[in-house]
């Protein structure tokens, strides 16, 4: 049986590497790129920042006025996604032209399969000449990871960064794993962690903590979540890579500049959104399926919302409908004010005329 050899690469922050190879005055200086802090007053967040100022502590998806705070002596940039965008699009044709079975998650990742170089070794050789041309032709560096599936190469990569290649063979994923602790697990988020901490009686978990449950006790404890979660520890995923040409996905999104409950203001601005997409839609000529809602509440709570509809559709009336009962859901269920809001459409395709 031929052996599965999965790839993730994953570029080395990516926008604050563009902003600094498009300005090279930046170099060695702490760059963040998000909203703008207006001197520690700002609403918006982090949308990434380079390796210089992760060592004062900021991240993405920070509040840009904490980010301030951290260091207020940084390079802030508005996003510029024309320029990231195009950038995407060149790094994902150098990779095609290495291998054809690929899947672009975002605009800085993608998984690739190279089981077709037939080992590790070669498969490892081929992930340096694809970052090495990466960085010929971009000046932008790739972290990588190597593994039989999609989860492990996943956390290789994030194992390899800033600018490195990890292989984690299949006979050495136990290994790999053992000691992580249970939180670098994708899928186990604090409060996951909380309830496995509880049930374990222990603190700080770590994957081999949790190997010790059967499959049946965290089914018990989790359901559907604690089935899976059985097998993550054990490093199984059988998730294929699925072929794909773009990130089919079309999404806006607005920060108050304060939090508010007047409901005039938040269904303006959200329609507003709303026609935005809807023109993409028509000048793309797309249709959707799936509608997501976003609403960050004061205190940064973050909830969303999907509508799966029941066929594709290219009608602004239906994105309409669909996008403000989901906002309205928010706004009943949440009496808090709130700081953002958003709404998402994953492209089902071209639109029939």
């Amino acid at each position: 049986m031929k052996q599965r050899i999965v790839l993730l690469l994953d570029m080395d922050a990516f926008f604050a590497m563009i902003e600094e190879r498009e300005n090279p005055r930046f170099k060695g200086r702490p760059v963040v790129v998000g909203a703008d802090p207006k001197e520690g007053k700002g609403r918006g967040v982090v949308s990434t920042c380079n390796y210089k100022a992760r060592e004062y502590g900021i991240h993405s998806a920070m509040p840009i006025s904490q980010a301030w705070r951290l260091c207020s002596q940084a390079v802030f940039l508005p996003v510029n996604g024309a320029l990231y965008s195009k950038v995407s699009d060149n790094i994902m044709e150098i990779i095609r032209n290495h291998a054809t079975i690929l899947e672009q998650v975002s605009q800085d990742e993608a998984y690739v399969d190279l089981s077709f170089t037939g080992s590790y070794i070669k498969a490892e050789k081929l992930a340096e000449r694809i970052r090495k041309d990466i960085f010929k032709k971009e000046q932008l560096t790739a972290s990588c990871g190597i593994a039989e599936n999609k989860m492990v190469a996943k956390m290789a990569c994030k194992k390899a960064k800033p600018n490195g290649v990890l292989v984690v063979e299949k006979d050495k994923i136990d290994q790999f794993l053992f000691l992580l602790k249970i939180q670098e697990i994708p899928g186990v988020g604090p409060k996951t962690a909380i309830v496995l901490e509880k049930f374990f009686k222990k603190r700080e978990l770590k994957v081999e903590d949790v190997k010790k449950a059967t499959r049946e006790e965290l089914i018990d404890l989790m359901g559907v979540a604690g089935d899976a979660l059985y097998d993550k520890v054990r490093g199984i995923d059988e998730t294929p890579i699925v072929v794909n040409g773009e990130i089919k996905s079309i999404g806006k999104e607005h920060t108050f500049a304060k939090d508010t409950r007047d409901s005039e203001e938040i269904f303006s601005v959200f329609y507003e959104l709303i026609l935005g997409i809807q023109k993409e839609l028509q000048e793309q000529e797309l249709s959707f399926k799936i509608i997501t809602v976003v609403c960050r509440f004061h205190g940064f709570e973050t909830h969303t919302k999907s509508k799966t509809l029941k066929k594709v559709s290219k009608e602004g009336k239906v994105l309409k409908k669909e996008s403000m009962r989901l906002l309205l859901r928010f706004l009943t269920e949440n009496l808090k004010p709130v700081r953002l809001i958003g709404v998402r459409i994953q492209v089902a395709g071209k639109s029939s005329k």
